[in-house]
């Protein structure tokens, strides 16, 4: 039975990756593992009886299915590789069921057996340590050779027959074994914990993990942080047998492949007919830009009426600027921070939340709920061994951090992000752990004033975050509730309409047709994977003369006009070039980033270019309002380069 499945699946890998296995032979060492990798749709596809065999009892079939790869080399002219290892992928095929696709958290025993997939995200990877995979033993009696496999279930630990399992016609009946020596097969061994997607979770939900054994050349493939797929055999585990504890199993995933979805995703590539939607989008609004880039805009919260100036600053900071490497090879980063400093009820955090649903990877944590080991990383003590999880800033690497109630965090807490948000790395030395880990995530931050606030203060003593911390936030945006009674009447009249008539309530902001939520995710991926704006000089001595004023202007806001806040505007004007659909930084993508800027100032250093971002509109001419504030901009930036022209608009 097992060599005619052998050699089922021996035709199979011959009929369909031939190509694989040539390359593969053709490698010069014999004792590295290789990896053969096959979609558990094309064998179902070739014989639907063998895919429903290895799906139901894949301890048995996937030894037999490595065999076959051994087998198959024999076409091949050249070393046969012992260590080869079949990697079934199901995604795309019948697999891919709620039933062998289940969520960590409803991992039951009807599970145990079956080729199970899960997914997660990495929280804890174990040191790579050498486990004993087989061993041979010899019965004194018949001399019949036999291999031992150490049994999982309790710790790897070898337990021999009780007789003879020799197949002659006259049974042995030996009960006495001895060891043959050099037999001993070691195999790289590996632990890592994953634990459900909170996007997937419903509120109140806790979420699950489970440990995943990785082995031979799985091991060191992920680390904390990575979003993957597993697919694997679920078994079980005795739990350490201490007195008065119940004796119980723990489920482990012993994984037969693993796939970063994070990586996945960057390379997706767009449909051609979606990037033809986003071409003839901006073919149309050519003559008059600014609407159009309104128009995307106001797919940003809808729920929430005008807040212009904030949605800009949230689709600037999702969009980003370049990174790059300077001179002497340090990274500079590309990401934008975000702080929403703001009286209640102006909406903060609803922009945290829609912004989160924007990236394919997000944290949403609050300041209470976050302690300096929950955002960055912890080390806990596992059998023995101590291992680092990962926080918050970790996990939303390569996405965004969004941390409500920002001021409620203690000062030790807070600290503890200054090195993840400028330099983007955390560097950990915690139980003779030493090491550094990566942590290219947005931060976007929400928190109230300290009491009332005053104008005449400084953001410092206004919101008791220090001048360091306020400095790493390229925007910071002030919403105060001033109470202006016409602000007040269009705001309730559009949330009653929306209560009353949802059809007629779309309101006179919203009578563009709006984006959908997935068209306006696919259009911020787009932008920042395919669009490296490069500054023009016209663009770079706007800039210059702008940090220039704000430099001689500085008394109330030293924190925050450093030289980070140059890097700011750089990174703000290619994030808007970006949006504007553009491979190069214009006059207007400068301009718009010393807008931005003026806007999280409390004292403005160009007088009555902007109003209270809180009580901000959509205008119904942009273009023309645009126009208005280029050339006030451009006169007050005047006495800083004479080549500025005030009339060429």
């Amino acid at each position: 039975m097992a060599s005619d499945l052998c050699e089922a699946f021996a035709g199979f890998l011959i009929l369909h990756h031939k190509e694989q296995i040539q390359s593969m032979v053709l490698y010069q060492d014999p004792m590295l593992h290789y990896s053969l990798q096959i979609d558990f749709a094309e064998l179902t596809e070739h014989d639907p009886s063998l895919s429903h065999l290895l799906y139901s009892q894949p301890n048995d079939l996937l030894p037999v299915f490595d065999n076959a790869a051994r087998y198959a080399q024999n076409c091949a002219n050249a070393s046969i590789k012992e260590f080869v290892h079949v990697r079934i992928n199901v995604s795309g095929s019948p697999l891919e069921s709620p039933e062998s696709f289940p969520s960590i958290g409803r991992v039951r025993v009807k599970h145990r057996g079956i080729l199970l997939t899960l997914k997660g995200t990495v929280i804890r990877t174990g040191s790579i340590k050498m486990i004993e995979g087989e061993r041979e033993y010899e019965c004194r009696k018949c001399k019949h050779k036999f291999k031992v496999y150490p049994e999982l279930e309790t710790g790897n630990s070898i337990h021999l027959p009780s007789s003879c399992p020799s197949q002659r016609s006259r049974a042995c009946e030996g009960t006495s074994f001895q060891y043959v020596e050099g037999t001993i097969v070691c195999h790289d061994y590996q632990e890592i914990k994953i634990q459900e997607s909170t996007q997937v979770l419903s509120v109140g939900s806790i979420p699950r993990s489970m440990p995943v054994i990785l082995k031979d050349d799985l091991v060191d493939i992920v680390k904390a942080g990575d979003s993957v797929i597993v697919t694997g055999v679920l078994t079980a585990k005795w739990s350490s047998d201490l007195k008065d504890v119940r004796c119980d199993l723990d489920p482990t995933l012993i994984a037969n492949y693993v796939r970063r979805t994070n990586e996945l995703k960057s390379e997706i590539d767009i449909p051609e007919d979606v990037v033809k939607k986003f071409e003839s989008f901006w073919s149309e609004y050519k003559d008059n830009p600014l609407k159009g880039r309104n128009a995307i805009l106001q797919a940003l919260c809808p729920q929430v009426f005008g807040l212009f100036t904030v949605k800009l600053a949230v689709a600037l900071t999702l969009i980003g600027g370049v990174q790059h490497v300077d001179a002497s090879g340090t990274k500079v980063r590309g990401e934008s921070h975000l702080l929403l400093v703001g009286d209640p009820g102006t909406g903060k955090s609803q922009f945290l939340k829609f912004a989160a649903k924007l990236c394919n990877r997000s944290v949403i944590t609050t300041g209470l709920g976050s302690t300096s080991a929950g955002l960055t990383v912890t080390a806990v003590k596992d059998g023995g061994e101590w291992m680092l999880e990962a926080g918050a800033l970790v996990l939303a690497d390569g996405g965004i951090c969004c941390i409500d109630e920002f001021d409620s965090m203690r000062e030790h807490d807070r600290a503890t992000i200054h090195e993840a948000m400028e330099q983007q790395t955390i560097s950990i030395a915690k139980a003779g752990l030493v090491t550094t880990l990566s942590t290219r995530t947005i931060v976007f931050g929400a928190t109230n004033p300290k009491g009332q606030y005053d104008p005449n203060q400084s953001l410092s003593v206004n919101t008791t975050l220090s001048g360091p911390l306020l400095s790493r936030f390229d925007i910071v945006l002030v919403l105060l509730d001033t109470k202006n009674p016409e602000w007040d009447a269009i705001v309730s009249s559009h949330i009653l309409s929306e209560q009353g008539e949802p059809e007629k309530g779309k309101g006179s902001e919203n009578s563009i047709n709006m984006w959908p939520l997935p068209m306006l995710r696919t259009y911020i991926h787009f932008v920042r994977r395919y669009f490296k704006p490069n500054l023009t000089k016209e663009a770079e001595r706007i800039i210059s003369s702008y940090y220039q004023l704000q430099r001689r202007s500085a008394t109330d806001n030293a924190a925050r006009t450093t030289v980070r806040m140059l890097e700011s505007l750089i990174r703000l004007a290619q994030a808007h070039a970006r949006l504007m659909f553009r491979k190069e930084v214009t006059r207007m993508d400068a301009i718009a980033a010393i807008l931005c800027i003026e806007s999280s100032m409390t004292t403005s250093a160009i007088v009555d270019s902007v109003g209270n971002a809180l009580h901000s509109n959509f205008m119904e001419h942009p273009d023309q309002e645009y126009a208005k504030q280029e050339k006030l901009i451009l006169e007050k930036l005047r006495p800083f380069d004479d080549f500025l022209d005030t009339n060429s608009i």
